[in-house]
Formats: C-alpha cells, structure tokens, sequence
C-alpha cells in the first residue's frame, strides 16, 4: 500500500515541477508571474501585497485588515459598489484576505474582462478613495466582526492571550483583527500614510493564471501598471523577538462550559529548511482519527472532546501550539502531561516508519492538489513568493518532504518542544455574566 500511495502521487507532484511560469519585473518593481493554461474559459488575477499585521505598532493594529475593507469602497474611477457589479455581470466574483506577513486580492472571471480587471486594480492602488466616510463605514464593520469572531469566540481569545503573552517584542503578539482600542483609534491620516507606503507597485507581485495570451495580457498589464511610480521600500520590522529563557502560564476567566488549554513553543520560520520537518511532525500529531492526539486525549484516554496541533507559516518564527478542551471531570494539568510525554517520547524514540510515511504522503497530497485550479496555482505562488523565499521554491516543496526523516523528527522534537520556550493559557470556566 505505501508503493501505491507513492505511485499515485507522482503524476500530482509532477504538476508543480512542470509548471510553465514566466516572470516580468516592471520598471517600477512590480513583479509580474503569468501561468498561460486554456484548460477552462476563466483567468485569476491576484495582486500580493507585502504587508500585514507584522508591519503594524501599538496604537494602529488592525490598520491592514481595516485597509482591506476599504480597498472594495471605491477608486477614483469605480464608484463604491461597481467594482462587484462589473465582475458579477461579466461571471466572475473578488475576495481578498489579511495575514500576519500579507494581504492579498483576487479576482476570478470571463477571460474577456482582463483588461477591465486591469484598469480596476490598477486605479485601486493608483487612486483609492479615501475619506472619512470609507474609513467610519468600514471601522463599524471590522468592531462588529472582532465582537462577534473574537470577543465573543472563546477559543479565538484564547489564541489571542497565548499570543500577546508569547511574544513580547515581535508584532506577532497582535492578532490581525487589532485591538478594539486601536480600531477605535486609526485616523484617516493614519490610513494615507499606510496606502502610500505599502501599496506602491514596487511592494507588490501580480500573478495571472488561466486562459490568456502571455503576449497580450504582459502588454495590458505594463499599459495599466508601469505608469504608476514606485516609492521608498518599506522599512522591515526590527523587532527581534529575545530568546525565552522560561515557562509562562496564563489563567484565563472567561464564560464557558468545560476547561481547555493551549500550548504554544517557539518554533521556525516558513522559509526555514526545518519547517517541513515541524508540518510532518504536526500531520503524525494531529491529523484525523489515527493521529497521535486524537488516539492518546480522545479515543484511549477518553479525556477531551478536541485535540489538534499546528505549526505556524509565518515570515518570521511562529509558534507550533496545541490545543485540548476537556471533558467533564477531568483537568488540564491531565491533558498536559499526556502531551509532554507524547512530545518527550517523539524526541527519544522518533515515530514508527509508517506514520512517518503516512504523513508524508498526506503534506504531498495536499500540496499536490494546490495545482489543479487557476485560483489555487495563484495562491501558492504568491504565498511562496511573499512568506517561503520566491516562488520557484513552491515547485520543488514536495522533495523536501519526501527527505524528513525520522531522527529529523527526534532532533527537532528535541529542540522545539523546550519547557523553557513554552507558554501556556489555561480556561477556567465561568459561569455566564460574571465577566
């Protein structure tokens, strides 16, 4: 069955390899990635700007997912509104998404609108409108969407406690949603100084996959793009994150049903040779019903109703964290222990050759399966050139997961699950109304 499952997966990994990419850099910095394929009568278009909450300070987070709202209200040639209402009619739709290290915006549609989704989002980042009224329209509805997905979430604020207390230098200790104080705060000027920084060509990568003509659609995009001047390159972040020197722990009241605890290590960068090794290590830890935590916390031990853990794809290093919210009548400290001990035999002993090989199979499967739309090559590329170090590097991934092996995992269970580097929130359970 594991010569099967390898056989099977060849022809997917061979998609990524073949990929016909060709880059342009414009004479003002925009890179430009095109993936001519008329398989299907649709193109994608996708701008990657290199900003997100690690390019925010206290007293304006949340100033990058406010600016994505805004980014839909309107230009100085699209009213608010006509943007969604050009697309619609030509069949096509736009979505846009914020992350720590980026914000993207895509848009899918008839291959005969190119040249109109060209003309938008280059005037979206030429001539954004920006105005008190977007700002207080667009400040409303990011408030509301941080009450209901993060003051009223329980587990999102406990993503949030972990975070702020894990990292005390480094911007990721803000969630990208920002706090409610910060969102109150962001003035408009705030705003035009952000768009003039971060949204310049030269700070941006444009990518076009699907059924296009190479030629002519590089043609309309220096037509509607060279023209726009780049400005000074962002200043990076420098905000080293100093080295944990000792276990913190964090008791957390909030109302709620039963008790939960995350933990969280300091790990890796995206683009770090190890990150693979730590997303294998997470697939044997935590991925379906024969995962080592769902056996141990769920199914033997009978002791939480959820158990999962992940390891973040950050620019910079993130954390690998781990979740379990218990059942009735038993504690945290009993879920903890199980998990130290799983992490503790993983460093000594290493996993048995055919969960390793298992997951494996699943990270190549799943990396495989980013290469059968438009809308997911555009994604990967862009990712990989904005977190991972470029984009050539998205076309070769699945090697390196083929060469994890086990004493990779024993060395960097070893290294990253340190007590010294963890953080720990605890939910104590509260009854309604008394916070």
């Amino acid at each position: 069955m594991r010569y099967l499952a390898l056989l099977l997966l060849l022809p997917l990994l061979a998609v990524g390899q073949a990929l016909d990419v060709q880059e342009h850099m414009l004479k003002n910095g925009m890179r430009v990635l095109l993936v001519e394929d008329h398989t299907v009568p649709s193109v994608c278009f996708f701008a990657y700007y290199r900003v997100g909450s690690r390019n925010e300070k206290l007293g304006y987070t949340g100033l990058s997912h406010l600016f994505e709202h805004m980014m839909f209200n309107g230009s100085k040639k699209y009213k608010p509104g006509e943007i969604d209402q050009i697309l619609e009619a030509g069949g096509g739709y736009s979505n846009a998404s914020t992350w720590n290290d980026l914000t993207n915006y895509w848009e899918e549609f008839n291959p005969d609108l190119l040249d109109k989704v060209l003309d938008i989002e280059a005037d979206r980042m030429r001539a954004l409108k920006l105005d008190s009224e977007n700002l207080e329209q667009e400040r409303g509805i990011v408030k509301e969407e941080r009450r209901v997905s993060m003051d009223n979430n329980v587990q999102s604020r406990m993503v949030e406690e972990l975070y702020a207390n894990a990292f005390v230098a480094h911007p990721y200790q803000n969630q990208v949603i920002g706090w409610m104080g910060d969102l109150d705060n962001i003035s408009l000027q705030d705003a035009k100084m952000y768009y003039a920084t971060y949204y310049a060509p030269n700070n941006c990568t444009v990518i076009l996959t699907g059924d296009f003509d190479s030629k002519q659609a590089l043609k309309r995009i220096k037509k509607h793009f060279e023209s726009l001047p780049a400005q000074k390159p962002p200043r990076e972040p420098n905000n080293p994150e100093p080295e944990q020197q000792g276990e913190k722990r964090v008791r957390f009241h909030k109302a709620a049903e039963l008790p939960a605890v995350m933990i969280a290590f300091k790990s890796v960068s995206a683009s770090d040779s190890n990150y693979v090794v730590g997303d294998v290590l997470s697939q044997i830890l935590s991925r379906g019903e024969s995962s080592r935590l769902y056996r141990r916390l769920i199914y033997e031990k009978q002791m939480c109703t959820e158990a999962s853990a992940a390891q973040d794809e950050y620019l910079d290093p993130g954390l690998f964290t781990f979740y379990a919210q218990m059942k009735e009548g038993f504690t945290t400290e009993q879920a903890e222990k199980e998990i130290y001990d799983m992490l503790t035999s993983i460093a000594q002993e290493g996993v048995r050759p055919e969960e390793l090989q298992k997951a494996k199979n699943n990270a190549q499967a799943d990396y495989a399966r980013r290469f059968k739309t438009n809308q997911g090559i555009g994604f990967i590329l862009g990712y990989y050139q904005t977190i991972k170090g470029g984009w050539r590097k998205a076309l070769t991934a699945a090697q390196a997961y083929d060469e994890v092996t086990n004493e990779d995992l024993k060395a960097f269970a070893a290294r990253i699950f340190d007590e010294r580097k963890r953080t720990v929130v605890t939910l104590i359970p509260e009854t309604a109304g008394t916070n």
